[in-house]
């Protein structure tokens, strides 16, 4: 005997996320910042244990087959890359068309697109950049960057090229090599870029000591991710950030 059923009409907000085979940190950061209506999806791309502009290059190649790994019956507002250094090397304007090739949704964004988009919302043109990998790697970011009309005036770096290494730097680590980061040079604010690095702890702890707002890979992409869904930031967040005010401009959407 068939039961019969009703099918519901109503959905949440629904968001889509391809997050790199060797990102253990992204997940767990989306559920702390997404609010908790939004229901977030999740494919992997294979990724290289080591970052290098030719490993990140080699992603381009699976995107789309990720894409396509995402519920098909979902109604994804936005569909967010979750890789930085790879965004760079990649391009913006390709990792759209390699997504739309797979799936359906109306936005695309990835953490270099939404670092743009929030700096362009807090006035920022003059930033503080920590990044956990080599210079090859970190100098692409830089370039995209200032092509976008952010200037890094100031950068250190772990030097890290191993992925699994890069999750296991300590907060305090991430603390300690922001608490000097642009103070000579006027920045208007930090980066801690890699979604791989756990940076969460560390944001608040630094914005309270430097004044400034102090930005990282997965706060600006899940920032973007729900002001292109038309959402904000989770509202019962364990910390008061400077991006929590920040709107996106119709202009930039």
């Amino acid at each position: 005997m068939n039961a019969p059923y009703d099918l519901e009409t109503d959905r949440p907000a629904q968001l889509g996320l391809i997050a790199l085979q060797a990102d253990e940190t992204i997940e767990q950061d989306m559920r702390q910042l997404l609010p908790h209506h939004v229901e977030y999806m999740v494919s992997r791309v294979p990724s290289g244990a080591s970052v290098t502009p030719e490993t990140l290059a080699d992603m381009a190649a699976h995107l789309t087959e990720a894409a396509r790994l995402l519920p098909r019956g979902a109604d994804l507002s936005c569909v967010a890359y979750g890789c930085t250094s790879g965004a760079a090397e990649i391009g913006a304007e390709r990792i759209r068309d390699l997504i739309h090739a797979g799936i359906a949704t109306p936005s695309v964004t990835d953490p270099v697109t939404a670092l743009t988009a929030v700096c362009r919302s807090l006035g920022v043109t003059r930033l503080g950049l920590l990044s956990p990998y080599i210079a090859s790697v970190s100098d692409r970011l830089r370039a995209v960057l200032a092509a976008s009309g952010i200037e890094v005036v100031s950068f250190t770096s772990f030097n890290e090229p191993v992925e699994e290494r890069v999750v296991r730097i300590a907060s305090q680590s991430v603390i300690a090599a922001a608490q000097d980061l642009g103070r000579d040079a006027q920045v208007d604010a930090l980066f801690l870029s890699c979604t791989n690095l756990r940076t969460l702890r560390a944001i608040p702890v630094i914005e309270a000591a430097r004044g400034i707002p102090v930005l990282s890979s997965n706060l600006v992409l899940a920032w973007h991710m729900t002001q292109l869904a038309g959402e904000t930031l989770a509202p019962d967040l364990p910390f008061r950030l400077a991006i929590q005010d920040a709107t996106l401009a119709a202009s930039s959407r």
